[in-house]
């Protein structure tokens, strides 16, 4: 006897998928119209802020290609935040910087961000999605949390390309500002050429998070699997 064949996705299936508008028509079926996609980067690095960003999409002009800024190129994100900026009904993005993160913790900081990229939306949401577990507290709106939203979701996609290239200007800004560290090249992120910085320079002032290791042994630090010389 052939066993039926499930309806429903296997339990991994997630590493696969690709995003697309299916979410976002799913609240505009529901009558919630406008959706905003956010996402945060820079939750694992040693230095700099955690930047998030809010991004409504026209339905009608959604960018091509759009993914999960960690599964395409620097010059990817570059060339579709330019579309993105170009093509989206509202753009918008917050930081929270490396005292705030000191004085909360990481997970508070870019849930904050987040909040404040969805409030400072020049066309005001009525429902949010947002990638990981949890919807930021004090949202405008309604909104709901995915797992691998960034590649789930178009809106989520668009939203964590322009967090990702905004965060890597600002600390290519910083590695100009502050010589000797090479936050130009690897964004804060904890490589051996930032490591071994930081013991011949020591802490940057207001730049390092002094409560991630190594500066504070204790920590429990959050690490991204991404790759840390960005190309």
């Amino acid at each position: 006897m052939t066993r039926p064949r499930s309806d429903s996705p296997a339990l991994f299936d997630l590493e696969d998928i690709r995003p697309d508008f299916s979410i976002e028509r799913r609240a505009m079926k529901r009558g919630q119209w406008p959706v905003a996609g956010l996402d945060e980067a820079g939750r694992g690095p040693l230095a700099g802020p955690v930047v998030a960003a809010a991004v409504i999409l026209d339905p009608k002009r959604i960018p091509k290609w759009l993914d999960d800024s960690k599964r395409l190129t620097a010059d990817a994100r570059e060339e579709l935040f330019e579309a993105i900026l170009k093509k989206a009904l509202a753009v918008s993005f917050a930081s929270c910087s490396a005292e705030t993160i000191d004085r909360t913790d990481i997970r508070k900081a870019s849930l904050e961000a987040m909040r404040r990229s969805a409030a400072n939306l020049a066309l005001a949401p009525v429902f949010a999605i947002t990638d990981g577990l949890d919807v930021p507290p004090g949202l405008p709106c309604l909104g709901e949390a995915y797992v691998k939203g960034d590649q789930r979701s178009y809106s989520i996609a668009a939203a964590s390309i322009v967090a990702k290239v905004m965060r890597d200007r600002m600390m290519g800004h910083c590695g100009t500002r502050h010589i000797g560290y090479g936050f130009e090249f690897h964004m804060g992120y904890a490589t051996e050429r930032h490591r071994a910085a930081i013991v011949t320079e020591g802490a940057c002032a207001r730049l390092h998070r002094l409560s991630f290791a190594p500066f504070c042994v204790e920590a429990e630090v959050i690490i991204e699997e991404e790759v840390a010389l960005i190309a």
